[in-house]
């Protein structure tokens, strides 16, 4: 859950108004497929309950990681463009929420404040999953930062974890009622 800390810890309470107000809840089926290896995506997607994983083709189909409640999909190909390079597959009953990628581009190009915020959240969750995929393909550990040895420790990812907590326990609790 601290990668959507560190999200949530940069943006405002409006922003996760509007990203509530903007994206739909979604019930993922266990086995069912989210995203696609290749296959184009038109939503960002965070991961509300449930686990996941991502795996990619071109490595016999590896396990390269496994998403629970409060991660982040679909962000790299939101930021470069390119086609998702891992599938992502429910493989427990999940909820996600879903904001259509159109929208977010609109908000994005109005809303200077807004982008700011948002690339900021986007870089700092992208830095703290290449650490720990570092971390853990890396055969020689004693190389790499300290920091990375401990991935959950939100009060790295964002100074205003309680803040981040406390919005992510309101996001939880207004999507269960609606």
């Amino acid at each position: 859950m601290s990668k959507v800390l560190a999200i949530l810890g940069e943006l405002s309470n409006r922003d996760i108004d509007w990203m509530i107000a903007n994206g739909s809840k979604e019930k993922i089926t266990t086995n069912t497929i989210l995203i696609h290896e290749g296959q184009p995506i038109d939503a960002l997607y965070i991961v509300l309950d449930g686990t996941m994983k991502a795996y990619v083709a071109s490595v016999g189909n590896q396990e390269i990681g496994i998403i629970t409640s409060g991660e982040i999909l679909g962000e790299m190909s939101f930021v470069d463009g390119r086609l998702p390079s891992a599938t992502v597959k429910a493989i427990e009953n999940t909820l996600i929420l879903s904001i259509p990628k159109q929208k977010l581009n609109e908000k994005l190009e109005q809303d200077v404040l807004f982008s700011l915020r948002f690339y900021r959240a986007i870089t700092k969750f992208l830095s703290t999953r290449l650490r720990g995929t570092v971390t853990r393909f890396s055969e020689h550990q004693n190389l790499l930062y300290q920091d990375t040895y401990k991935n959950d420790n939100t009060e790295k990812l964002t100074d205003n974890s309680t803040v981040a907590k406390s919005r992510f326990e309101a996001l939880m609790e207004r999507l269960k009622s609606s």
